[in-house]
């Protein structure tokens, strides 16, 4: 047999079986065209998306989702993976994502995460309401604590302060779980002018009286510049970030609180000379708990939860947290906003 035929049959053997592996897959599959039209789909996009072959073929995706969120994702240019509910079923949770591939060519992949969703929800609810119960507890233990003058049992002294510094820590660690899971609930956040001057200003004094003057702190803002969102959850934020800085800073070390605005939006950071922490770290550093030194972090009072709050609170305002850090020279944590939250100061 002719060689090019032989190759030609042998292609179209391997397309016959990439084709026949494609459509037996359990997640959606939608090849897209120019302006977003189907070129092809696999049988699970019926059940994941209602979309089926060849029935929609050369659907604009977009258009035909027009009423839907998924269609808001796809018009919007679906850069970023994303958590949608099913155009077939309301109570389905899909995670969507368009991979770019040929020329103005588009992959769609949709996988149904409603397992994945639940699990996370029964997580949730559960630190929530563990949470709660456990305040009320903790508050009694530490008021009848803080009753008990160690001066008049000497022998106890060093064992009643022990049981008062754990038990407070105890309480800010149930504190900063309830608001983790409030923040985990929030779907939007107030649309309000947080005012950065004075914030700035508040967290220069934050900074020094937990450095109880060991540290020397500076403050670098643009006053003209304000931010749209919560001022409640950004002032939570930024102040995290700040404490951060002053725990793990050697007495003598600098802290730089700035205020600035970049190409493409605006950054506030907070740069220290303190400890630095390695590279493999930095991916790990907003996971709940995660601690780079368990025993620096607790000789420090820190919970391990701070940056989780902060990565919480930069998503719910549309920005992100930039870690740089050395061993041993210092870092700089930085949280990024885009132009729509930037104000001009009145």
């Amino acid at each position: 047999m002719n060689p090019d035929r032989l190759r030609a049959r042998r292609l179209l053997g391997e397309l016959r079986d990439l084709r026949a592996a494609a459509a037996s897959l359990s997640d959606a599959l939608v090849l897209l065209g120019a302006e977003g039209r189907v070129r092809w789909c696999n049988a699970s996009a019926l059940r994941l998306l209602g979309l089926a072959w060849p029935r929609d073929r050369d659907t604009v995706l977009a258009e035909h989702f027009a009423g839907h969120e998924l269609g808001a994702w796809l018009r919007e240019g679906g850069t970023e993976p994303d958590d949608v509910a099913a155009p077939v079923d309301p109570a389905m949770r899909l995670q969507v994502e368009l991979i770019p591939y040929g020329e103005r060519r588009h992959l769609l992949l949709a996988r149904d995460i409603s397992r994945v969703s639940r699990l996370e929800q029964v997580r949730r609810d559960f630190v929530a309401n563990v949470s709660h119960e456990l305040r009320t507890p903790l508050t009694v233990i530490h008021g009848y604590l803080e009753l008990l003058d160690p001066e008049d049992v000497p022998a106890l002294a060093p064992v009643l302060n022990e049981m008062r510094t754990q038990s407070q820590r105890m309480r800010q660690i149930v504190e900063d779980l309830l608001e983790l899971s409030r923040l985990e609930m929030q779907q939007h956040v107030p649309e309000e002018r947080v005012e950065m001057a004075p914030l700035l200003e508040s967290l220069r004094r934050e900074a020094e009286a937990l450095s109880h003057g060991k540290h020397h702190v500076a403050v670098e803002g643009e006053g003209h510049l304000d931010l749209l969102g919560s001022p409640k959850d950004l002032h939570s934020a930024f102040s995290n970030l700040v404490s951060n800085a002053v725990r793990y800073t050697s007495e003598g070390g600098s802290i730089t609180i700035r205020w600035k605005r970049v190409g493409t939006g605006a950054e506030y950071s907070v740069t220290d000379t303190g400890y630095g922490i390695p590279a493999d770290h930095l991916s790990r550093l907003t996971e709940r708990f995660y601690r780079v030194s368990s025993s620096r972090s607790r000789a420090t009072g820190g919970t391990g939860l701070g940056l989780s709050i902060v990565k919480h609170v930069l998503n719910l305002h549309d920005a992100q947290l930039r870690i740089e850090s050395e061993p041993g020279k210092g870092s700089t944590f930085t949280c990024v906003f885009g132009q729509a939250r930037l104000l001009e100061a009145p």
